[in-house]
């Protein structure tokens, strides 16, 4: 399996991010052809007390060729499109491969 990652610095209105980011764009990224699963996390702290993230969510694909032809998808370029517009100053998108050893 094959994941895209997002993870989301605190945002500046949590309501606000919330709402659009579970009403909207969740809907939206779910509809993206070839996603097998999504599971998001709220981050609530961490071992040190500081907390700079807000939330992570990981899209599960197949494996690179499907995560590649599902970005160029219709639904993939709005999803896109919609976490540059929502979220664009906070989010860093990372690609990684599950470990099995």
């Amino acid at each position: 399996m094959v994941k895209l990652i997002a993870l989301y610095e605190q945002p500046q209105d949590k309501e606000a991010f919330d709402k659009h980011y579970f009403e909207t764009h969740t809907p939206i990224t779910k509809e993206i052809p070839g996603l097998r699963d999504m599971k998001v996390t709220r981050i609530v702290g961490s071992p040190t007390g500081e907390n700079k993230y807000y939330l992570l969510c990981e899209m599960f694909y197949d494996d690179h060729e499907s995560l590649q032809t599902a970005m160029k998808t219709d639904e993939g370029k709005a999803s896109g499109k919609d976490v540059m517009k929502f979220a664009g100053d906070i989010v860093t998108l990372m690609i990684g491969e599950e470990v099995h050893e």
